[in-house]
């Protein structure tokens, strides 16, 4: 059996990839990450029979953000995180007392030894296993979102959050993909209570970094590279930022951010470093082109890493979760932080990077910070000047028909107001788009980690105006999705209700029609179509506050 993955948009055909995957992974890297996953819905399996602890909620949160698109490509460190699950969740099978009965093949499976069976295991947990095209689909949806939502759990778990009322929500997801007796109405019970679980998590993660960080605030953030030995970090981890910039403070080496790392820059929090310089770079994708003309050290610490070119390659460094074969890696010490002292002196060895002159980007505009211009929100509402709330977040990536969201930017109307987070920011936040009575046009939430800030937006405003439902704000969402941290956003909008959502640039490959169909008749998802057909739906359906 081949490789078989359509986990994330810019899959082959928007079918599956096959052989090699469209962001570089390799056939035996699929194959164990499919075990991988297999292997972790065993460890949820026993958890919720032995009675879970927080060492395996853990590793069932890093092992489902260790398989999502773009971080982790290396088939060494697959091996050893499946030799960790099979050890975490036989624990957990023991702790159970190892009870006879029937249990599912990824609760009891042996894992062998030899890397080549290894292998040949792997292929028989492949998606296609399942052969009736809407439970699989269903299945994968769930198991897709799961990830998502384990991301999210993971980036507050790093912060000391306690995420056992989500980790449980994630794991009856998993193991309702394991019940050999599954229906289309059961998997589908089980996305909806995932979607619930999904609002949980990205609410967590909320806390925890405001918690730690403090509240977004509108701050304006240079591009300029202002010269001296400097590092770029890119991602989305928020701690490992810090711990770089408690480490290289006073020697002489300068931090800038880079793509989903960007949004730090309105922490309260990271506003005490002067060496905090500015930000570099777009989005994810065009980290090839971009990061050869960073003449300092890279390093990345989540997913959205692509395979780095020689003119960079030996600067790089990867830390947690992240891994390419032949890069630096920063492993964690025994207590969970890292030493970076490796990079720094390598920033300081390659010397001064140079000047460069650049843009302002004004960023801050969580829900924190628009709540607290909400009477001069919903003056502008009620007194015509902002006549559409149009939500354009989630990631961005290669496929050409993204310019539709750059388009779209462009071509709605000074009444309309754009509401992101995401990397999907990147196809417009360099445009001048003005503002409406000092209420920028382009109000930026952060990352796809701060998904939350518009759902919280979006239901404060409800409360505002006095509205029954979600649904009758003068709010529309066309939403930018690569993987699977954007699956999770999706379940979670449809379990506050939302309905109308235009997902592109095509809907998810791992949707069978007939799922589709549910989708759109149950909460009339729809495909992105030209901006001018999009834009007429949007603009002539403004509701009146």
């Amino acid at each position: 059996m081949k490789m078989f993955c359509d986990q994330c948009q810019e899959t082959t055909r928007n079918e599956a990839c096959l052989s090699v995957g469209i962001c570089g992974k390799d056939e035996e890297v699929s194959d164990l990450q499919d075990l991988l996953v297999h292997v972790t819905k065993g460890i949820a399996y026993w958890a919720d029979k032995a009675g879970s602890d927080p060492e395996s909620d853990r590793f069932i949160a890093q092992a489902l953000f260790f398989t999502i698109t773009n971080v982790n490509f290396d088939a060494d460190r697959h091996v050893e995180m499946i030799k960790a699950a099979v050890k975490v969740r036989d624990r957990l099978r023991g702790k159970a007392g190892a009870p006879a009965g029937n249990h599912p093949d990824a609760a009891t499976v042996e894992i062998p030894a030899k890397y080549g069976r290894m292998l040949v295991l792997a292929e028989a947990v492949s998606p296609l296993t399942e052969k009736n095209e809407d439970i699989r689909s269903l299945k994968q949806l769930v198991t897709y979102g799961a990830k998502g939502a384990a991301a999210y759990a993971e980036h507050a778990l790093v912060l000391g959050a306690d995420g056992g009322a989500v980790m449980a929500g994630i794991r009856a997801a998993l193991v309702a993909t394991l019940d050999p007796n599954a229906t289309v109405d059961s998997l589908l019970g089980a996305t909806m209570a995932l979607g619930n679980t999904c609002v949980a998590a990205m609410a967590l993660l909320d806390g925890a970094n405001t918690g730690r960080y403090g509240n977004p605030a509108i701050t304006t953030v240079s591009t300029a590279l202002k010269g001296g030995p400097a590092i770029v970090m890119s991602g989305h981890d928020l701690k490992d930022l810090e711990e770089l910039l408690d480490q290289t403070a006073g020697t002489g080496v300068s931090v800038y951010t880079h793509s989903e790392m960007l949004p730090a820059h309105a922490y309260p929090f990271f506003k005490k470093y002067s060496h905090l310089a500015g930000h570099f770079g777009t989005a994810w994708h065009a980290q090839r082109q971009e990061f050869p003309n960073f003449h300092g050290v890279i390093i990345h610490n989540t997913n959205c890493i692509q395979e780095p070119t020689p003119a960079y390659q030996n600067r790089m460094y990867t830390t947690g979760l992240v891994g390419w074969p032949g890069v630096h890696h920063i492993a964690n010490n025994a207590d969970g932080s890292r030493d970076f002292s490796g990079a720094i002196d390598h920033a300081k060895a390659l010397g001064d990077i140079g000047t460069r002159t650049g843009h302002d980007l004004t960023i801050g505009f969580a829900h924190n910070q628009v709540l607290a211009l909400a009477d001069k929100v919903v003056d502008a509402v009620k007194a015509g000047a902002i006549k559409k709330f149009v939500v354009m977040a989630g990631c961005d990536g290669r496929h050409p028909e993204r310019n539709y969201f750059t388009d779209m930017a462009k071509a709605l109307p000074n009444d309309a107001v754009i509401l992101t987070a995401g990397c999907a920011k990147y196809r417009y936040n360099d445009l001048n788009l003005g503002d409406i009575g000092g209420i920028p046009r382009v109000l930026d939430a952060g990352q796809c980690n701060d998904c939350y800030s518009l759902a919280a937006i979006a239901l404060a405003l409800k409360d505002v105006f006095q509205l029954s439902d979600i649904n009758d704000l003068p709010l529309d969402f066309a939403i930018g999705w690569y993987e699977q941290k954007a699956v999770c956003v999706l379940l979670a909008l449809l379990a506050l209700g939302v309905k109308g959502v235009r997902l592109g640039p095509t809907l998810p490959a791992f949707l069978s029609p007939n799922v589709v169909n549910v989708l759109v008749n149950t909460f009339d998802v729809k495909g992105i179509t030209t901006v001018e057909q999009d834009l007429e739906a949007i603009m002539g359906t403004a509701a009146t506050a």
